[in-house]
């Protein structure tokens, strides 16, 4: 399926730039990739951080995936509206938060709705919030097996922690979860490896749960870069999220794995200011910007250097810069595409060479659009 003009459009001219474009075709390789690789898709729970579109979360139900995770309550909002049967909310819940959730479990009563803990605190408050309401809400211990962002490490205090939220009066506690995003190795064995270390962190612990009578009715796993290692463990529900579009980084530090890019961006020359020097519509406000140079992978470019970035322009020192005139259409496939995505409120659906629809990008924002 892959070939060196994969992204091309041939309608370009009548595309704004710069522009978020969406391969569908290519999507659902990503997806058959997914299923394969986990070997059937209710293990699946994946991440719709990247994409926060309707459409592609319908594809996905399609090939039989039932169970998914996301960040925000936007993006909750937007599975329930999907008809989605199991959402996790992967990301600790503060301030209005619980009650936003509890309000979505009553609002959507046939999507079950959980959230993480990794606290004392955040339980307590997640209790006092929910026991207002005419409900309950799943909850997932998180863990921390060494990415040091959120989480509790898997020791006594998790246990107590694990004990607390197994009595809940209000709280159904659904399992563990544990995201391994640190481990990313290029070298697929010593990534492997390094999964598998981390991992017995969270099954010893599974154990003495276990032992102490407690029930672990599910364990939520890995990102992206660990889900091949994951999905050879039994009973590890698997949420990969960055396979549904993929991007240049991940292509470039995991070349072993399946799947492909399915975005990219339209951008055009628009100066050429000096000698073997280029400039694109591609600005901060246009592709995900924490990161070094480079921020694109331009296939048509590939001698191209990416110098400088701004709100609205990208440098480029090309040695061939006199051959392409101003308006030269370019194509970009982002490094980062996740954060990339937000930028834009709508992407360009692209089948067979044309642009043929638009999808919104419907959960880019903290609250949906009604």
């Amino acid at each position: 399926m892959e070939n060196g003009n994969w992204f091309l459009v041939t309608n370009a001219e009548l595309i704004d730039s710069p522009a978020l474009l969406i391969y569908p075709e290519r999507i659902r390789h990503n997806i058959e990739q997914m299923v394969r690789m986990a070997g059937d898709p209710r293990r699946l729970r994946p991440h719709i951080k990247t994409h926060k579109m309707a459409e592609v979360i319908a594809m996905q139900q399609e090939a039989g995936i039932e169970k998914f995770k996301c960040a925000t309550l936007a993006e909750a909002e937007l599975l329930a509206r999907c008809s989605a049967k199991d959402v996790l909310v992967a990301y600790p819940l503060t301030g209005p938060g619980p009650g936003r959730l509890a309000n979505l479990q009553i609002t959507y009563p046939k999507t079950r709705f959980s959230c993480l803990v990794d606290h004392p605190d955040t339980l307590t408050a997640l209790e006092a919030k929910v026991s207002e309401t005419n409900t309950r809400l799943g909850v997932f211990l998180d863990l921390n097996v060494g990415m040091n962002r959120t989480g509790i490490s898997p020791g006594p205090e998790a246990e107590d922690l694990y004990a607390r939220m197994t009595s809940s009066p209000v709280l159904d506690c659904r399992g563990l979860h544990v995201y391994d995003g640190h481990l990313r190795n290029p070298d697929p064995l010593q990534r492997g490896r390094d999964c598998d270390t981390a991992f017995k962190m969270v099954e010893a612990l599974a154990e003495r749960l276990q032992d102490c009578g407690l029930e672990v009715p599910s364990v939520v796993a890995g990102g992206s870069p660990t889900f091949p290692y994951h999905a050879k463990r039994e009973r590890v529900e698997l949420s990969p999220g960055t396979t549904l579009l993929w991007d240049a980084r991940y292509g470039q530090q995991f070349p072993e794995m399946p799947f492909l890019p399915a975005a990219a961006l339209l951008c055009r020359v628009i100066s050429k200011p000096a000698p073997e020097t280029l400039c694109l519509d591609l600005g901060h406000k246009a592709v995900a910007a924490e990161m070094n140079f480079p921020r694109v992978l331009l296939p048509q470019l590939p001698e191209s250097a990416q110098v400088g970035q701004s709100e609205e322009h990208l440098v480029l020192r090309y040695a061939e810069a006199d051959r392409l005139s101003i308006g030269t259409e370019c194509y970009a496939i982002p490094m980062h595409i996740c954060p990339t995505v937000i930028k834009y409120p709508e992407a360009l659906i692209v089948t067979r060479g044309k642009v043929t629809g638009r999808w919104q990008v419907a959960a880019r924002d903290y609250h949906l659009a009604d």
